[in-house]
């Protein structure tokens, strides 16, 4: 990722305290010499055994539209269940269907198709709102 992605990231990361902390897993993309579904295939896999047993969010621009409310509820609720989350961008095919389907949630960050960059950056903002929200913080101010 370019250097502005990583400054951005970093940033929002360490505002965040130690119990809410995000951990970036980045996995080297499945070589092109295969076709699309078998790449996509091959990817999830690999997605599947990196996530392990957390609570599993695709991100996918037809998946359901939460606000920064209903995305800070639901990491309260996962962070109240002791329960590990795995944000999930794909690679610049996306993700394999049956692993969208086997998420426990699909979150469209916007209805616009993202490059994964801005994604990232958005999604580390995101994740600082609602902590920001669940705590009284004064940053978010809808």
């Amino acid at each position: 990722m370019p250097a502005w992605v990583d400054a951005a990231c970093g940033d929002y990361a360490k505002r965040l305290p130690r119990e809410f902390a995000v951990d970036l897993v980045e996995l080297k993309p499945a070589p092109r010499t295969l076709p699309t579904a078998a790449i996509l295939a091959h990817e999830a896999a690999r997605i599947g055994a990196a996530c392990g047993r957390a609570t599993v969010v695709a991100l996918d621009e037809r998946g359901d539209p939460w606000t920064s409310a209903e995305l800070a509820r639901r990491l309260g609720r996962w962070r109240d269940d002791a329960k590990d989350v795995a944000f999930v961008i794909g690679s610049a095919d996306g993700l394999d269907s049956a692993f969208k389907a086997r998420a426990h949630a699909r979150l469209a960050l916007s209805a616009l198709t993202l490059p994964h960059a801005l994604a990232r950056v958005i999604l580390y903002e995101q994740v600082f709102r609602a902590w920001s929200l669940l705590h009284g913080h004064p940053y978010h101010r809808a």
